[in-house]
């Protein structure tokens, strides 16, 4: 690991990034897995700005891919009230109105706290509150056919919606702004099911987690 902050201060925060279809939300979530309520997961996708004066015919056509699509301030002042201990209130994205909703989720507070995204690594802001950053890469082929599978079926999206958006920003969005975050990354790893790169990064969490024991007993 490269580049790791010595001047641990909990609560942990890991961003996970890599572009659509890369399995970083595989990856976010079978940490979660492992260790439940231990662990707090925040969604960077909750976050996309919203369009409630736009016809959903013209939300079609939005960048979704730029940093400016995110409300990224929004997130900031959450994380800064994880790490104080609060509790926040997070708003929910329908990905089927391409529209945030109206619902929020609250999400507690936690010593390790993942946030992923496909563009978690490219705000300075974000970069400097990360303890750990970590980039799931993948083919370009697969990440495409991963995400055609996932649109139709979670996102009630049609074939030639997604492939159109795949071709206008998707794809030159993922050269432009997502794949050089990698070079911000502390680990890199292929593919969201890569069980040795879990089992590096459950160790990891599993050792932070025991040294905040330890602390709160001393």
């Amino acid at each position: 690991m490269k580049g790791i902050r010595e001047d641990i201060q909990y609560p942990i925060i890991i961003g996970i990034a890599g572009g659509t279809g890369s399995g970083k939300s595989t990856f976010t979530n079978r940490l979660k897995s492992i260790f439940r309520d231990q662990v707090t997961v925040l969604y960077y996708d909750n976050y996309y700005r919203a369009h409630d004066d736009i016809p959903f015919e013209e939300r079609q056509k939005i960048n979704y891919d730029h940093p400016d699509a995110f409300e990224t301030d929004l997130l900031l002042e959450h994380l800064k009230e994880l790490k104080e201990g609060k509790t926040i209130q997070c708003p929910v994205y329908d990905y089927t109105k391409h529209n945030r909703s109206d619902k929020v989720v609250e999400v507690k507070p936690s010593k390790i706290i993942l946030l992923e995204g496909i563009l978690v690594l490219s705000d300075t802001r974000l970069r400097d509150m990360m303890d750990y950053k970590i980039f799931v890469e993948a083919d370009a082929d697969e990440r495409i056919l991963r995400r055609v599978l996932r649109d139709v079926k979670e996102r009630g999206r049609d074939i030639e919606n997604i492939v159109n958006q795949y071709l206008s920003t998707v794809k030159p969005m993922h050269y432009l702004y997502v794949e050089p975050t990698k070079m911000y990354a502390d680990i890199v790893i292929n593919s969201g099911m890569n069980d040795r790169a879990l089992d590096v990064m459950a160790t990891k969490i599993n050792h932070l987690l025991e040294n905040t024991n330890e602390e709160s007993e001393a």
